[in-house]
């Protein structure tokens, strides 16, 4: 069971002073069998309290305010964390979507997780998922298929997307980030009716050259008859692996967010994201990336209101 040293740093840096800084994180290790937190420390500017919570996903939330005027806020998460799942998962391929029926009823997190997006392009999605449907493979099988549908028709190149991008807008470009293709798999995946959620968390390096190694990752978890949640990386075309390291999970990205929140002040702000993977023999990988930000004026207009969902589009 491996273990991993994570360190993972959400810099901040304003032109001029900024107040009133709120935040949301999701920077603590999600709670379930995959994983054993072994130390988890974060360190924010300033100090501030952080008021920890569990959110309607089961997410442990963090929420702080640095209410001085300030130029720069850091938020250092250092993390050991083990692994418990092994290098392939063992799903059940057996389970039949007669089976998921029975599962799901009177389940109310069932539905909202198996009811798809409204979007423009439902014949589309429809085109995919019918023939499938019909053809009576189970559920695991199923989810696969569209795993690697999504995997050989969508292109992984990065900056064609953002944070604020529609899957109509990623089936349009037919490409993107690992955020992308979580979104695009979850919709086919609910238009089948499969309850799944996406997931936040990192892809640790393990030589294999997986796409989104050592940033910030997302991948998908649906629902197995007779197994559970089973994860499945469309970006990779693989079941998730001890080298997936989870930190929430909810219907869509803004559920996951690592980091968000707002200031008050007149100021541009640029985004830093650094992250680290350290192994038990001493080896490291480092990845830096600076972001785009998004600026949401309020109504007095020398005092935006600015707001970074960590920038971080996931990987």
């Amino acid at each position: 069971m491996p273990v991993y040293k994570i360190h993972h740093i959400t810099r901040y840096e304003y032109d001029r002073p900024v107040r009133e800084s709120t935040n949301e994180i999701k920077l603590y290790p999600f709670i379930c069998r995959e994983q054993e937190t072994l130390q988890h420390d974060i360190t924010i500017t300033d100090s501030p309290k952080v008021e920890i919570y569990m959110d309607y996903w089961g997410n442990k939330t963090g929420s702080f305010n640095v209410l001085v005027p300030h130029r720069f806020l850091n938020i250092e998460s250092r993390l050991i964390i083990r692994t418990t799942l092994g290098s392939q998962l063992h799903v059940n391929f057996h389970s039949s979507f007669t089976d998921l029926k029975k599962e799901m009823e009177n389940q109310l997190l069932f539905l909202e997780l198996a009811t798809p997006d409204t979007i423009k392009a439902t014949g589309a999605i429809k085109e995919i998922v019918d023939p499938i449907l019909s053809s009576g493979k189970s559920v695991a099988a199923t989810v696969e298929y569209f795993a690697e549908y999504v995997f050989k028709h969508f292109k992984y190149i990065k900056d064609v997307t953002s944070i604020e991008t529609t899957i109509d807008e990623i089936l349009a470009h037919k490409a993107g980030v690992c955020q992308d293709f979580a979104h695009v798999l979850l919709q086919l995946l609910r238009t089948a009716g499969i309850p799944s959620r996406y997931v936040s968390g990192y892809i640790c390096p393990n030589k294999n050259g997986m796409r989104g190694e050592g940033a910030t990752h997302a991948w998908v978890e649906v629902w197995i008859p007779g197994y559970g949640w089973a994860g499945i990386d469309p970006t990779n075309n693989v079941w998730v692996t001890n080298a997936h390291v989870k930190l929430a999970a909810g219907r869509h990205f803004k559920d996951c967010t690592p980091v968000k929140g707002a200031f008050k002040g007149p100021a541009r702000q640029t985004l830093s994201l650094y992250v680290s993977v350290g192994y038990e023999d001493g080896h490291i990988f480092e990845e830096l990336n600076n972001v785009k930000m998004s600026v949401q004026h309020s109504a007095r207009p020398e005092e935006p209101i600015v707001e970074g969902l960590a920038g971080q589009q996931q990987q």
